[in-house]
């Protein structure tokens, strides 16, 4: 076809980029501005590893974007370069995200990636889970080491298991003679520690660092940074950096939307075959943004949330958009739980779901006095129908529903 050639023809000669790559999630900079202060009390606390003695536990929080991982990566990278090959101890630094498909479901499959990734094998199901304990124990207590595990958005995995699975991790060192463990911790809930059980949060959390959300001008600084590699010289419009920073603070001072709203902004551009990334493309990159946060927001969900919603969205289609009550919701929501074998949730939990839902954007909670009858929360939803039919979609899916 010829109108592909054109295309493929006009992405050759107007190429906006230098090196995207700069832009992408994993892409580890030379320096993080504005974490100084964090990555000195992570390497504090982590030193004595090059000693082989074993540190604290340690748990790093704050909301997505705000350098975690970045800072967690680069005082690995540092650790492993100055280890001292001439010890008599190894030193091993396993990363893993928990949130990751297929991972983060079982206490079975988390094990069985962390056996994986220290040379070792299981199959991906069909063993108890002790049995999988004991060969991960069986494995790293083979020489003298210390093992430094980094369990990243730790929450998704409480949320889907138990917290019982970290108070596992935590006593470890216990069974072990010739291995010691320390585990760090990151989690974008804030509020995650208060939720566990006491023993785990006192073994698991004997460290804690947060990292505050970067403000618009931290966050137009890392951009302008960031720019100057990823982009030819005068393609952007003036204003476009500070209109991405500013879209990101509104988010929590999330660093990582910043840099994925430049991204796909210049993509759009290019793709508009515009000789510049203009400010409207970065109202289009926020509206595609949006729309993919909250598939990925119930993609991830447990089944309990994703059974919340579909009432939501199954009560709407029946009563045609009228608004809806909590009450209403979670009579269905009890409705489905018994269809699918799935434990019922308290009400007020619910409700608590339903304000989470509220916060991401997903639907419209309204409260209203009854008078002397109370207060109800009128619900209505807040995304397009496209966005709803894909949200069925991924619930169907998820709970093998035809």
């Amino acid at each position: 076809m010829a109108e592909l050639d054109d295309i493929f023809e006009n992405f050759d000669k107007n190429s906006l980029f230098r090196d995207k790559s700069i832009l992408q999630t994993d892409y580890q900079p030379k320096d993080i501005p504005h974490r100084d202060e964090q990555i000195k009390q992570i390497a504090s606390i982590l030193a004595p590893v090059l000693r082989g003695e074993k540190t604290s536990n340690l748990f790093l929080y704050g909301k997505t974007g705000t350098g975690k991982t970045l800072s967690m990566q680069y005082v690995k990278d540092k650790l492993l370069k100055r280890v001292n090959k001439a010890n008599d101890f190894n030193l091993k630094i396993e990363y893993l995200n928990c949130k990751l498909k297929k991972v983060s479901d079982t206490e079975y499959r988390i094990l069985a990636e962390l056996i994986k990734k220290m040379g070792g094998e299981v199959p991906s199901t069909g063993l108890p889970t002790q049995a999988v304990y004991d060969k991960f124990i069986d494995l790293i207590d083979r020489e003298k080491q210390l093992l430094v595990l980094i369990l990243d958005e730790i929450d998704q995995t409480v949320k889907k298991i138990s917290s019982d699975f970290l108070y596992n991790l935590t006593r470890l060192n216990s069974e072990l003679s010739k291995t010691q463990v320390c585990v760090v911790g990151i989690s974008n809930d804030l509020t995650f520690l208060e939720g566990l059980d006491p023993r785990v949060r006192s073994s698991l959390s004997e460290e804690e660092i947060v990292f505050p959300p970067y403000n618009a001008l931290q966050l137009q600084e890392i951009l302008n940074r960031r720019a100057k590699e990823v982009f030819r010289e005068g393609i952007m419009q003036d204003g476009v950096v500070a209109k991405c920073a500013a879209f990101a603070a509104r988010e929590h001072g999330d660093a990582r939307r910043a840099l994925d709203l430049l991204r796909i902004a210049g993509e759009l551009a290019e793709r508009g075959n515009s000789k510049k990334v203009l400010l409207k493309h970065i109202d289009q990159a926020n509206e595609k943004l949006e729309k993919d946060k909250v598939l990925d927001v119930i993609t991830s969900e447990p089944k309990q949330f994703q059974l919340v919603l579909y009432s939501i969205i199954k009560l709407f289609e029946k009563q045609k958009d009228e608004p809806i009550f909590t009450g209403e919701v979670y009579n269905l929501y009890q409705d489905l739980c018994l269809q699918n074998k799935l434990e019922v949730l308290t009400q007020r939990r619910i409700g608590d779901i339903i304000q989470e839902f509220d916060m991401l954007g997903i639907i419209n909670v309204r409260v209203i006095s009854k008078g002397r009858g109370g207060r109800m929360r009128e619900i209505k939803l807040a995304v397009t129908k496209s966005i709803i039919e894909k949200a069925k979609e991924i619930i169907k899916n998820s709970l093998n529903y035809n």
